[in-house]
Parts: C-alpha cells; structure tokens; sequence
C-alpha cells in the first residue's frame, strides 16, 4: 500500500476496533474479528473497503486451502462485522462462502480410563489440572483462570467467571478436588492463581501447549485415543453424570449451557442409551421370519 492507502486502512482499523469494543465484544473475539481485516488486506496489499465480490471470493478459496473451517469462520464473522459496523455496507456477498454443517460425536473415556489418564500423567501439577476439568466439567480457559478467591471452601462451590459468552455460574466443588486444589496450591502458594505458570513464578496461568501436550504424552502411554484432549474431560464429565441419572436441566447449569439442544446431545453418548438402542434394534431384526434361515 502507498503511504495514503495505509493510513487511510489505519483509520479504519481503528474505528474496526472501536466499534468492537462498543459492541462489547470479548477480548477473544475483538482479537479474532481484527486479525480478520489485517490478514485479508495482507493479502492483497489493499484495504479491504476496495475490493470486489470476485476478489473476495478468490482470497476465501486460498483460505480453505491452507486453514481450518474453523478460521475461515471467523474471518467471515470478522469481515461481517467490518463491512457492517465499520463501512455501513450490505454484506450479501457472505453468500459466496458456507462452511458445512458439520455435528461431530466427541471421543468419550469411560471413568476408568480418566482415572488412569489423571494417575499416569507425570507432573502433580498437571494431575490435579485435570482432576479438575473432570470433576467441575471446566473449559480449559475456565481451569486456567481460577483464583483462590473463587474457591468457596465453606459453602463447597466454585465461581467461575466469565465463562464463554461472558457468563458466570456457580459449580458445586467436590471434597476430593478441594483436597488436591489445597494440596497444589502449598506447593507454590501464589496470592491469586490456583494454576500459576513456571511453578508459581508467573503471574500468569500454565501455558496451553504443555498442557496438551502433557495430556499426548499419557495418552500414547495408556493407548486411549490420539483424538482425546484436555476440553474432553469435559464431555466425559456430562456424559458420566448423565449415566448416574442427573437430569438434563441440571447438567445444563452446571456447564453454562445457553440452550438445552447443546446439553442434549450427550444423550448420544451415555451408555444405557446405547445398551438400549442395541436392544431395540435386535428386537426389530428378530421379529423377522426369514425362511431362509431355516433351510
């Protein structure tokens, strides 16, 4: 770009990350929806107010190849909201991109298997990290950011802040996770974080990546599934609770669900629901009379 047309895509970034920030977006999503507007006009070396529906269309296509759906989202939602908010444009030309509808089932760990996940993993710190995504059915972000002011000893729950859609809730603390909480946090006895970084050096929480891949490492060991990650414990949790005979309406407080549709899906992947489908379909093959099976 020549020193005009950069100044002139600066003004509008600006006002692009204002108008996020008016629109109360969170941290997570202004970082997202900005990263949008500058990979775009990287791309072409041009603001993104100039180009045209076949210019959109063409940056979209290099985009599928080279990143996930996932990104492609969000660059959309990014561009949306940058046409719409920013230039007080129509933004009809979003047609041209749709990622697929796509509902995957998640891998789930029976409890014996989370129990030798938790017990093979190497380092306490991260035993009791995942002892607590488990037991609380925790995001990893809500794991990480817990404080000691969150943890409410005496009336046995945890508030976690903040949570995805900027929404708190309060999570029943079971007895055996509070003991390993008040075990790890003597080990490093930071003012704030109950999961410091650096052993408590930091003033930050644990970094993501040694914690994913800690979780690699006891999976090659136990042979569990490649596909299972630290959000896993998560499902494992609902799913679980579910087979105890916890109703829907409860385990959709307990992970902050906004709707029972999303709740709802684990009822796929209990057990009894599938010992049960299994029943009902060898009930309907064995009503059949085939005769010849009988010669």
């Amino acid at each position: 770009m020549t020193p005009h047309e950069q100044e002139h895509f600066n003004f509008l970034y600006q006002q692009h990350l204002t108008n996020l920030k008016l629109q109360g977006k969170r941290p997570a999503t202004i970082d997202a929806y900005s990263r949008a507007v500058r990979r775009i006009s990287e791309f072409f070396n041009r603001s993104p107010d100039t180009l045209t529906t076949a210019e959109l269309r063409t940056y979209f296509a290099s985009l599928i190849q080279s990143h996930s759906w996932s990104t492609v989202k969000l660059d959309r939602n990014g561009l949306q909201f940058f046409y719409r908010y920013t230039l007080n444009q129509q933004w009809e030309w979003l047609n041209i991109v749709k990622p697929p509808q796509v509902k995957r089932l998640p891998d789930i760990l029976t409890p014996e298997q989370v129990a030798l996940l938790i017990s093979t993993t190497r380092k306490r710190h991260y035993q009791v990290f995942f002892l607590t995504l488990y037991s609380m059915g925790l995001r990893l972000g809500e794991g990480l950011n817990l404080t000691t002011q969150d943890i409410n000893s005496s009336a046995m729950q945890v508030h976690i802040r903040e949570g995805k859609g900027g929404k708190d809730r309060l999570i029943p603390l079971p007895q055996r996770t509070l003991n390993a909480l008040r075990s790890h946090w003597l080990t490093h006895r930071h003012p704030t974080l109950i999961f410091p970084g650096n052993n408590g050096q930091q003033n930050t929480p644990m970094d993501r990546g040694g914690i994913q891949k800690a979780m690699k490492q006891v999976l090659k060991e136990c042979h569990l599934s490649s596909a299972i990650s630290p959000h896993s414990l998560r499902h494992c949790f609902a799913t679980h609770l579910l087979e105890q005979g916890l109703d829907l309406r409860s385990l959709q407080t307990l992970l902050g669900h906004g709707s029972l549709n999303t709740t709802a899906r684990y009822t796929q992947l209990t057990q009894p629901k599938q010992y049960n489908m299994a029943i009902a379909l060898n009930q309907l093959a064995d009503r059949l009379t085939l005769r010849w099976e009988d010669a």
